[in-house]
């Protein structure tokens, strides 16, 4: 890297104009936060494809997306992936999309050049496009690989936030959502498509929203119509597009320039991540001698099949003669390496099963001043 390469700005929200290969090699080491690629998925469509009733299939046909060869698509892959490392942060992540034609063979290339798995989270399109020949199953997905730079790489995954954007439920790594058409599908003069490939904007939102922060800087090397910068401009992230063709980088500016962009004071307030507050450390001996718990009570799971009993030190032992914490307990009891027995044992309260967690809980929120 040369001195005049690792003193250059970055050109924060800006399309660069070119081959992808060379623009990223014109921005500074180590200087994105989060990559998105929509890499050509060499397609090797033989011909037409036809509905019955004989119309044409828009397929993809653009010259971008052909290549002789397996082994010289794989070149061009581990191209544009060196860049990529070498712009990347080290505690950034990047994402690929790919269809059956393609994704397996990034995968392979990813892990050879060392970078680290996190997920392959499938997008199921909620309406797919039918298999009009009934030949084979209606390709209704495509696979995203989210990776690190290496299996200790502290990369950013806002997982509280995800599970609130979830109905308080675990993100899945299956996503439904509609591929891009009506409205926000992009056309020209004609009426026809922009570009073929256009993904939807929901798409780029959980990704960005999952994998970034407020003022990172998200760089798409093949921006296309720019659903990722539109993405980032509405999170309040900072983009980078490289795109080759004027005709996506024209519609990608107009949809861009419509977007308002976040304020600082939004960004505080609107867009910062949700973060789950760490729980005060009680010790379950602090709550047996406060009198919330008795020596001798019975503790059981929350059917009531599983039983210990509380000793005088604040652990438990069950009638099979095991000792320990509340922890350790319940880890024995259902054979497992670990148990959150806050959540595990349930106290009868008023005849029914509540978990202790309740209890210790509510000495939390009347002993403030314990934990400040």
């Amino acid at each position: 890297m040369t001195n005049s390469t690792k003193n250059t700005p970055l050109p924060l929200d800006t399309i660069i104009k070119g081959d992808c290969i060379k623009g990223m090699d014109n921005l500074p080491e180590k200087s994105v936060d989060l990559i998105f690629a929509d890499p050509p998925y060499n397609l090797q469509l033989g011909g037409e494809l036809m509905r019955p009733d004989q119309s044409k299939v828009a397929g993809v046909h653009d010259e971008w997306d052909k290549f002789g060869s397996f082994a010289e698509y794989d070149k061009f892959t581990r191209k544009w992936l060196e860049s990529v490392k070498r712009i990347l942060k080290d505690d950034g992540s990047l994402w690929v999309i790919g269809s059956y034609h393609n994704i397996f063979r990034i995968g392979a290339i990813l892990q050879d050049m060392g970078f680290w798995i996190l997920n392959d989270v499938v997008w199921r399109k909620a309406n797919p496009m039918p298999n009009f020949l009934g030949k084979r199953f209606t390709n209704a997905h495509e696979t995203m690989i989210w990776v690190s730079k290496g299996p200790k790489a502290k990369y950013t995954f806002n997982y509280d936030s995800m599970k609130a954007f979830n109905d308080d439920i675990q993100m899945r790594s299956d996503w439904v959502l509609p591929i891009c058409n009506g409205g926000e599908r992009l056309k020209n003069e004609l009426g026809k498509k922009v570009h073929p490939t256009q993904k939807p904007l929901s798409l780029l939102y959980r990704i960005l929203l999952a994998s970034s922060n407020p003022s990172d800087v998200v760089l798409d090397p093949f921006f296309g119509t720019g659903t990722t910068g539109a993405a980032a401009k509405t999170l309040g992230r900072h983009y980078i597009g490289l795109e080759q063709c004027d005709e996506y980088i024209q519609a990608a500016e107009e949809r861009l320039n419509n977007i308002t962009p976040v304020s600082e004071n939004q960004l505080t307030t609107l867009f910062t991540p949700t973060k789950k507050k760490a729980q005060p450390r009680v010790p379950f001996g602090m709550l047996l001698e406060q009198g919330m718990f008795k020596v001798g009570d019975i503790l059981t799971d929350k059917k009531g099949n599983l039983q210990a009993t509380i000793k005088a030190d604040g652990s438990l032992y069950t009638k099979e003669g095991f000792a320990g914490s509340i922890h350790k307990v319940g880890a024995n009891a259902q054979n497992s390496k670990s148990c959150n027995g806050w959540m595990f044992w349930h106290l009868k309260q008023s005849g029914k099963l509540q978990p202790i967690d309740i209890l210790r809980q509510a000495f939390i929120k009347n002993n403030q001043s314990l934990f400040n």
